[in-house]
């Protein structure tokens, strides 16, 4: 094998970030097409890991992702990152209805170096990318047995950074994020060997 395809097929810890906010961006957009949060006619479709993804039209909704999502890529290149949530709320009463958790593990990589930015990973691109796909077709699935989500409904993305991280300017800390009388769906798992990701949903149920 030449070093220049020992250089391709290797991922460094921003690649892996790269990789994550990437599956985090369609992730998200398909919860909120798939939960009816804005009108289908505000979406567009869009092929992504061999699967049709249908993603918001929406600026103001694109550019509010795109400012969280590169932030959580710069901070998770550095590790600083163990969650990120998507919280759905009900516009009126504020009550949280459910919550996509997001869990991020630093793994070690193939060199096991104790410096995290040395880190690589020789995993296979295609079978990540396979992973991610198995995930974002269990989200559709789950989908279908959450709970009708029956009022005008919000959603914020937050993101949970370890201690000392220092914010962004007009970024605020939030408390806990509480649902009453809760449920909690784990589905698969993948991992970029730098990464692994796990996706949780926790919703209401629905008295």
């Amino acid at each position: 094998m030449s070093s220049a395809q020992a250089t391709k097929n290797c991922i460094t810890l921003k690649g892996s970030a790269q990789i994550i906010v990437e599956y985090l961006k369609y992730g998200i957009h398909s919860i909120l097409f798939q939960r009816g949060i804005y009108p289908a006619e505000n979406f567009d479709s869009t092929q992504q890991y061999g699967l049709t993804i249908l993603m918001s039209k929406d600026p103001k909704i694109e550019t509010f992702l795109k400012n969280v999502l590169s932030q959580t890529e710069e901070w998770l290149s550095k590790n600083m990152i163990n969650k990120i949530s998507m919280v759905i709320t009900n516009a009126h009463s504020k009550e949280v209805l459910e919550c996509w958790d997001f869990k991020m593990q630093a793994e070690m990589g193939d060199n096991q170096s104790a410096d995290p930015t040395q880190r690589t990973s020789s995993k296979d691109q295609t079978r990540i990318q396979n992973e991610i796909r198995d995930v974002m077709r269990q989200i559709s699935a789950t989908v279908s047995y959450l709970p009708l989500l029956d009022c005008i409904c919000t959603f914020d993305v937050m993101i949970h950074t370890l201690e000392n991280t220092e914010l962004p300017a007009k970024w605020d800390e939030t408390g806990a994020i509480v649902i009453q009388n809760a449920q909690a769906v784990q589905l698969r798992s993948f991992s970029t060997g730098l990464h692994k990701v796990e996706t949780v949903v926790n919703y209401k149920m629905s008295t």
